[in-house]
């Protein structure tokens, strides 16, 4: 029976992608790096340590983590100031769940201070949240299901009694793996590479209504 909802941020509560990937790219140009946007799609997902050092590994950059990832986000936040929107659907969405008495989860493996810019830019206050993951409270991000495992054992729940809402292919495989059911969104993937979901659709205004009874 269906008790909780985990979601993903980025591709599923906002549309944070290009911004994420231009502030990156910008980190890099400081160093002399061109980025291209198919440099990056491999690591979309899982995380900003992976998406940024696959990036600079692509391209044969050694990168400081710290250093560089520090430096993504400072760009990130401006960039994104005034800019971010919550995706179509998402606060109906959420009232639905409430209404449902379902527990809710944010599961991201962006860092906290991603987490806290974006929800702060879409006017989701945590408070909605009985619990929120990020990237930072789990040894192995996505395709791990660590993040997932974690967020719902905050919930005090199986994560067989959870949906696991995600837009990248890393995060439905982590989804599955923790053993919840997942439905896809096809903001970031098309519905041929999310196909290990139980349930595919367009966004959180278009979710199946089988996807909230079982």
């Amino acid at each position: 029976m269906l008790k909780g909802i985990l979601f993903d941020m980025d591709g599923v509560l906002v549309d944070s992608e290009e911004y994420i990937f231009e502030a990156t790219k910008l980190m890099f140009a400081e160093h002399g790096v061109t980025v291209k946007k198919e440099n990056a799609m491999h690591f979309v997902g899982m995380g900003e340590n992976k998406y940024i050092s696959g990036i600079g590994e692509q391209n044969g950059f050694i990168v400081d983590i710290e250093r560089d990832k520090a430096r993504t986000y400072q760009i990130y936040e401006k960039i994104t100031n005034g800019k971010l929107n919550a995706l179509p659907g998402v606060i109906d969405f959420i009232n639905l769940c409430n209404s449902k008495g379902l527990l809710m989860a944010v599961a991201s493996s962006a860092d906290n201070v991603k987490v806290s810019i974006n929800l702060n830019e879409i006017g989701l206050s945590p408070d909605l949240f009985q619990a929120i993951v990020t990237g930072e409270d789990v040894e192995n991000k996505k395709p791990f299901p660590d993040i997932y495992i974690k967020a719902a054992t905050l919930l005090n729940l199986k994560t067989e009694e959870c949906l696991v809402i995600e837009d990248a292919v890393s995060g439905i495989k982590a989804g599955k793996t923790a053993g919840a059911k997942c439905l896809a969104l096809t903001t970031s993937f098309n519905s041929e590479q999310l196909f290990e979901a139980d349930w595919i659709c367009e966004n959180l205004a278009h979710v199946p209504n089988e996807a909230m009874e079982w």
